[in-house]
């Protein structure tokens, strides 16, 4: 049986489409990973990062109904939490803060995301 390179990895997802979360929830889990959520807010994830334990890395939906989750960017970069962007926007609409970010542009196979994120577990 092959070992999954997120075995234990403890990965938030910040998504408010229910099924695209689903998805991800499933594809990662598939892989062992731990999932944490997915939560639909930017406040439900505010509280993930308040709880304080530990991620491994972390997949955000740039809008979430209305509200942006840069906060959770911002908190995520400053613990020094890797994390990737799934958005409906363009590279160009990123504030240049992020736009050296990972970024997979919706729609999307959960499989590009979870090989993305392999991929910057690998070369962490």
């Amino acid at each position: 049986m092959k070992v999954h390179v997120l075995r234990g990895k403890r990965i938030l997802i910040v998504e408010d489409e229910y099924f695209i979360a689903a998805d991800l929830k499933r594809a990662l889990g598939d892989r062992d990973a731990v999932v944490l959520g997915p939560v639909a807010s930017l406040d439900a994830g505010m509280a993930v990062l308040d709880d304080g334990g530990a991620i491994d890395i972390a997949v955000l939906d740039v809008n979430l109904d209305g509200a942006d989750s840069y906060p959770i960017a911002e908190r995520l970069a400053a613990r020094g939490v890797p994390f990737v962007f799934v958005t409906g926007y363009d590279g160009w609409a990123m504030p240049s803060a992020y736009r050296s970010i990972p970024r997979l542009a919706k729609p999307f196979p959960p499989g590009a995301v979870v090989r993305t994120i392999e991929q910057m577990i690998e070369e962490k």
